[in-house]
C-alpha cells in the first residue's frame, strides 16, 4: 500500500524528468530510481526509488516508493510522490531514507518550474 506525499509540477517532458531524477540519485549513493516499463503508459512513466544493499552478485533492493511522472503538456510534468507502507522493522529505517530524498526531490525540481 502507499500514501501520496505530495505533488508538484515542473518544467520538462516526463522523459526529460526521469532522466534527471535518476542522476540525481546517483549522488545519493544507495538509492535508485528507475522507470518501471509495465506500470508506465504514453503519458504516466512510473519510477520505483529503491535502497540496495549488499556487493556485487549479492545486491538486495528494498523499495521505498515510487514516483510518478504525467505529462501535464506544454514541457511540463506533474511529480507525484508516494511512499511505500513499510512491512517489517527493517524497512522502517528507510523510511527516513526516502522522506529526505522526497522532499531533496521537490526542492531542486519544484524550483525548475
Amino acid at each position: 500500500m502507499s500514501e501520496k506525499l505530495f505533488e508538484f509540477m515542473t518544467a520538462g517532458s516526463p522523459r526529460a524528468v526521469s532522466g534527471a531524477i535518476e542522476q540525481f540519485t546517483v549522488g545519493l549513493g544507495s538509492l535508485t530510481a528507475l522507470i518501471v516499463p509495465w506500470e508506465s503508459d504514453r503519458v504516466t512513466l512510473c519510477m520505483a526509488v529503491t535502497v540496495t544493499q549488499g556487493e556485487g552478485w549479492a545486491l538486495e533492493h528494498t523499495n521505498l516508493g515510487t514516483v510518478r511522472l504525467t505529462d501535464a503538456g506544454n514541457e511540463t510534468t506533474r511529480v507525484e510522490v508516494l511512499a511505500d507502507k513499510p512491512e517489517h522493522a527493517e524497512q522502517q529505517k528507510f523510511s527516513k531514507l526516502f522522506d529526505r530524498f522526497s522532499s531533496e526531490l521537490q526542492t531542486r525540481f519544484q524550483a525548475m518550474q
